[in-house]
């Protein structure tokens, strides 16, 4: 274990005590006492870093014995989480209790005893993240699933996956607890669902419910009680005296957190990182890219290039005031609400007691096209017939019912303002529709910069999205129009972006002299730029550093090469071996980044293939990532004299050793 820990924790800045540059002086000790030196520091370092996970940290729930229907998600961006809800809310309709909850929460060794529930099942919502990755609260029972010999008959489950068909570990995390729990000698009552978010992950799940119900009604002898599934979740609870004190303002977890920072700062304690650089990227066009700077001095907070910075956003206070005046509410009406099932371990929606315009502003999210059991469930509120008669068909799994969703709602992009707006008959309660409306969610950024030469500031590139929807509504994009609007002002204000540091496995190699070929075109450059700072700190430091290679693309040189003067510095002081730029649409015929692989082909197989060379790929997933990689399957064929089968092969297999790396989104 000491050895292994001296090689993990090298990554780690608090954890250089056992790397290959400390030395203790031979003067003072002798082999066997370097040896014991070691063996102490080592077990110091295990406790210090590991002590937490053999500790009960959280007094963990056991399962409810008066539910019979359990749903676990798996969630990242929320999406599986909402779908756990709607799943937990359809039970009642078959005569069954539902809740869903957090695997997090609750001790999942426990699993098996589920089975002492009369006519019960567990469901599992996954989301698949990053590189086939479980999501960060699915982790410890992903672990657990990987360990444990449970034997598990006797429980029913089933798994509807959450997933991406542009990444290349497709619903891996769904997949296996599919397999997993299977193996462990579980019941699967229906066939695993596979949502794909590059088509339709919503109609994916739909598709997997309309024919999950019917299996279960079967498999446990019970039929749907023809209750509709709109029952309230929340009671509305109004606050006209309460300390202002006791009220959230957008803190995450523990109420006044943002007046007193305490680290160490995640997800749910951010840290308010002062905005010292903002400036604009493009020299020309009629985009927007920026380059923040974040002041991280105080935090403790620690990063790596190739990490990511999750920051949150909040909306566009006029969208929240038109909403408030649509509905005719005071948005400064102080209200909790309160689960009607005092048993759930969700007791609100959103951080409550809080204001309707805190809420809008920072909890929920009304910028996205809202989905479709929203649109059934704020049906009833119409006093329209034909408005009624349209929201409930577009909730319905009609042909024409979906063919209408997709056009009125999905390619009008239309927000739930936009429906408020062009649906005048639509008047629903505030608080319903605050708690039908999804979270607003965390948005991640790839780190700009290298701790080596920034320690106490974060980096963040970005492009500001805005455009004209098909209804002639500007639409823009929350956190990027957040940001923009960050400025650094003379007069000592500093504004504030709220965040914290989530760690990746985008890292540059172990041995500097590796050679590294980075590709990112766009924004996609960003943790390019931090592992450049890096590289060039390492040759600082005297370390053999390997070549350093980048393919950046933009569409126009004298308009949006990002960090050109600094790339060209790199490239001068010899800290990139070599710069190569793909500009778009500066020549009749487009020219991308993958062209440019390909025009270096031999170099690049060589690098590959006999220096050991590792590639790193950051930007679209959905065209250039795909792209790049089809270059790379060329490559080899027309160099290596691979077939194209062998040429998959080999690159899957450098993804599997960690040579060959995505940071990629859709």
């Amino acid at each position: 274990h000491i050895c292994s820990l001296n090689y993990v924790k090298m990554e780690d800045s608090e954890s250089q005590l056992l790397s290959d540059e400390y030395q203790p002086p031979e003067t003072l000790l002798g082999s066997l006492d370097i040896f014991v030196f070691s063996l102490i520091a080592g077990l110091l370092i295990y406790w210090f870093f590991f002590r937490k996970k053999t500790e009960p940290v959280l007094d963990l729930k056991t399962f409810p014995a008066n539910r019979n229907v359990v749903v676990f998600y798996g969630s990242q961006t929320g999406t599986a989480e909402e779908f756990a809800n709607r799943l937990a809310k359809d039970a009642h309709r078959y005569g069954m209790k539902g809740m869903a909850t957090d695997p997090e929460e609750y001790d999942m060794s426990e699993l098996s005893r589920l089975k002492e529930i009369p006519n019960s099942m567990a469901v599992f919502c996954m989301a698949t993240y990053g590189e086939g990755d479980p999501t960060d609260n699915a982790q410890e029972f992903y672990d657990w699933m990987q360990g444990t010999d449970d034997d598990l008959e006797g429980v029913n489950f089933a798994v509807f996956g959450l997933g991406n068909k542009t990444y290349e570990h497709f619903n891996a995390t769904g997949n296996y607890t599919d397999k997993r729990l299977a193996e462990l000698g579980g019941k699967r009552v229906f066939d695993l669902g596979l949502g794909d978010d590059d088509s339709n992950l919503e109609e994916d799940f739909i598709s997997w419910k309309e024919q999950f119900w019917p299996a279960v009604c079967e498999f446990f002898g019970v039929e749907a009680t023809g209750e509709e599934s709109s029952i309230r979740q929340f009671e509305l609870v109004v606050h006209n005296d309460i300390n202002m004190n006791q009220v959230y303002t957008g803190e995450m977890g523990r109420l006044k957190s943002f007046q007193t920072q305490k680290p160490p700062f995640d997800s749910k304690n951010l840290f308010l990182a002062p905005v010292t650089v903002n400036r604009k990227l493009n020299k020309g066009g009629n985009r927007h890219l920026m380059h923040i700077e974040l002041d991280i001095m105080d935090s403790k907070i620690r990063y790596d290039a190739g990490d990511h910075v999750a920051v949150y956003p909040t909306n566009d206070a006029a969208v929240v005031n038109r909403i408030g005046e649509r509905l005719g509410v005071d948005l400064d009406t102080v209200i909790s609400l309160k689960n009607l099932d005092e048993e759930s371990n969700k007791k609100h929606p959103f951080p409550c007691p809080s204001t309707y315009r805190t809420a809008l502003t920072h909890y929920l999210d009304i910028n996205n096209t809202p989905r479709k059991n929203v649109l059934y469930e704020l049906s009833q509120y119409t006093s329209d017939p034909q408005e009624q008669e349209n929201m409930r068909k577009m909730a319905s799994a009609s042909p024409e019912g979906k063919a209408l969703y997709q056009s009125w709602v999905l390619d009008s992009e239309r927000n739930i303002l936009a429906i408020l707006e062009d649906l005048p008959s639509l008047n629903p309660p505030v608080d319903h529709l605050c708690e039908l409306l999804p979270r607003l969610q965390a948005r991640y950024y790839s780190i700009a910069s290298s701790n080596k030469v920034h320690p106490t500031s974060i980096h963040i590139c970005a492009v500001v999205i805005e455009y004209t929807t098909k209804t002639g509504r500007f639409y823009k994009g929350v956190a990027t129009n957040w940001l923009k609007n960050k400025e650094v002002t003379e007069n000592g204000h500093k504004h504030t972006v709220p965040m914290y540091v989530r760690r990746s496995q985008f890292r540059l190699p172990f041995k500097p002299s590796n050679p590294v070929i980075m590709i990112g075109p766009g924004t996609g450059i960003a943790p390019f730029v931090g592992f450049i700072q890096e590289r060039a700190w390492q040759k600082e430091q005297g370390k053999d550093v390997g070549e350093t290679i980048l393919y950046f693309g933009c569409r126009h040189k004298n308009e949006d090469f990002l960090y050109q003067q600094e790339l060209e510095e790199f490239e001068r002081a010899g800290v990139l071996t070599q710069l190569n730029v793909a500009f778009s649409r500066d020549q009749e015929h487009k020219i991308y980044v993958q062209h440019l692989l390909k025009k270096n082909k031999e170099q690049l197989w060589k690098l590959i293939h006999s220096n050991n060379a590792h590639i790193y790929v950051c930007g679209d997933a959905r065209n250039m990532a795909r792209d790049v990689h089809t270059a790379f399957y060329e490559i080899a064929e027309e160099v290596g004299g691979l077939t194209h089968t062998q040429a998959v092969d080999y690159f899957k297999k450098l993804m599997t050793k960690g040579r060959y790396s995505q940071d990629v989104w859709s």
